[in-house]
């Protein structure tokens, strides 16, 4: 793997066949179109290259699963590169730099597996041998699921598809974007040209070195249960009923009498007989 830092020139500094863009001149939209065409071109120069050593892609990092080869002997082909990219993007000399560094799972690496069956295609080994081997060592790998397909004339003059599957596959949502590896190669044969794609599906990883550390949204989880505490002999605790305690009886509440109620009035003695 290889990646490269920029040390005295910015994105802002390319000239794209004769445009001057100046960085204080240089709109929003014009600095994202130029930093993309820049990745693209990159990416392209990288591919046609670095296609024997294993190059699996470039964003800032150039990744690559033959470090040595890329390096050359005592750095011989680093420098070569280096030179060539500040060649063609006029950089300035010595600003400029590359490193490598080895792909730690290229077995998960879309890029890596579909040069790798772009290269078993044109040594003449067979289409369904060279897939299963790809889809075998991609799932030894420890990836979720796989997907190999590769379309044109395979035996007859008739173009054709063959694809090959195993594992768990996502195919849209956001899921596909963060969990499945894309990659698409051409390889002229003798009959004509043939199209690889290879899909890999990562599994989830905490640690986010194999696989993304978000875990899929309708993944379940189960927990183990908690073990319980073994018993060597059964065992009886004898426990007395709590003693109940009455509440005691609601006292009856007096009323006082109004002393004006018990006098006679005047002029009635009692209650009158009839």
């Amino acid at each position: 793997m290889e990646h490269y830092c920029w040390t005295c020139v910015g994105w802002n500094e390319v000239d794209w066949d004769g445009l001057e863009m100046a960085t204080s001149q240089i709109s929003k939209k014009r600095k994202f179109v130029a930093d993309g065409v820049f990745r693209a071109e990159l990416n392209e120069f990288f591919t046609r290259e670095l296609a024997e050593e294993g190059y699996s892609g470039c964003d800032i990092i150039i990744r690559a699963t033959h470090t040595q080869e890329v390096l050359g002997e005592k750095g011989r082909r680093i420098r070569e590169l280096t030179s060539l990219i500040q060649k063609r993007f006029k950089f300035p000399e010595n600003s400029l730099e590359l490193y490598a560094e080895k792909v730690q799972h290229r077995g998960l690496s879309a890029v890596a597996q579909c040069e790798s069956l772009r290269y078993k295609l044109l040594g003449g080994l067979a289409v369904r041998r060279a897939c299963y081997g790809v889809l075998r060592f991609v799932m030894e790998s420890g990836a979720k699921g796989c997907e190999v397909v590769v379309s044109g004339k395979l035996r007859a003059a008739r173009a054709k598809s063959m694809k090959f599957t195993d594992g768990f596959m996502v195919h849209s949502g956001q899921p596909a974007r963060e969990y499945v590896d894309y990659a698409v190669r051409h390889v002229l044969l003798k009959q004509g040209v043939l199209g690889i794609k290879v899909k890999i599906m990562k599994g989830w990883d905490p640690e986010g070195l194999t696989g993304p550390k978000k875990p899929l949204p309708d993944s379940v989880q189960i927990k183990d249960p908690p073990v319980d505490k073994i018993v060597a002999e059964p065992t009886s605790d004898h426990r007395e009923a709590a003693a109940v305690v009455a509440p005691p009886p609601a006292e009856e509440p007096v009323y006082q009498q109004d002393a004006g109620f018990d006098q006679p009035v005047d002029g009635f003695q009692g209650q009158p007989g009839f």
